[in-house]
């Protein structure tokens, strides 16, 4: 169960302006930092970096890990490096404390025992209705003359406000590095999975990009993926 008081402590130390550059650096890397790389990245001294990662290591917002950045191992081959990555644990803090996650199981729960209906359908149906609404949204804001650069960049703002943090890769694909729904991941992931890939589609029609959304899971990532539409290539 959440312990609020560590959870406040936890947030608290995001309230350091340096340490919170920190800690999105690390975060927005998506993989393991050194404290060499995290205070290139911050411009400011490595003493310094060192000395707010471990807060947050100690806070419980970050892991340490050692490991060889050379790649070499035995006599000769250094020190290993002190690294840093995001931790697993979710931090929440609520006031007064409320529960929401206990509602939202009950909830994929009963869906899930309406199988046999229509119930999976509908939530995708309102799903990708809530996707559009937003998207629309996003798209009003970015105005009529909004080219398609625009509309992309605005699909990843609207991303962003909705916690997925998406990641673009050199091949034109956004992936996201975390499910906002990832307490109900592990229990109920097609239900979870299905109503996340209509919620994006949602997003990408509301904005008029275009892309498309797909389900294409990868380790550390959430299912969906956005990339080029794809072209039939199949005969009428």
């Amino acid at each position: 169960m959440p312990n609020t008081s560590t959870d406040i402590g936890a947030v608290a130390l995001l309230d350091e302006p340096v340490r919170r550059a920190l800690y999105e650096q690390v975060v927005g890397a998506g993989r393991a930092v050194s404290r060499d790389e995290a205070a290139a990245a911050t411009g400011v001294s490595r003493a310094l970096a060192a000395f707010h990662l471990d807060r947050l290591a100690e806070g419980g917002l970050l892991v340490a890990e050692y490991r060889r950045l050379s790649g070499r191992s035995g006599p000769g081959a250094g020190r290993p490096a002190k690294l840093y990555r995001r931790a697993a644990g979710d931090v929440t803090v609520s006031l007064p404390d409320r529960r929401y996650e206990v509602p939202a199981l009950v909830f994929a729960e009963t869906i899930e025992q309406m199988a046999g209906h229509v119930a999976p359908e509908t939530l995708r149906a309102s799903a990708r209705k809530v996707g559009e609404a937003a998207g629309s949204a996003a798209r009003e804001r970015a105005g009529p003359r909004a080219g398609t650069r625009q509309r992309h960049n605005a699909l990843v703002q609207v991303l962003r406000e909705r916690g997925y943090e998406p990641r673009e890769t050199d091949d034109g694909e956004i992936r996201f590095a975390n499910c906002p729904f990832h307490a109900l991941v592990e229990e109920h992931r097609p239900l979870v999975c299905g109503m996340n890939l209509a919620l994006t589609e949602g997003l990408v029609d509301g904005l008029g990009v275009d892309v498309e959304a797909r389900l294409d899971p990868q380790p550390g990532m959430c299912c969906v993926t956005i990339g080029p539409a794809r072209v039939d290539t199949q005969p009428a």
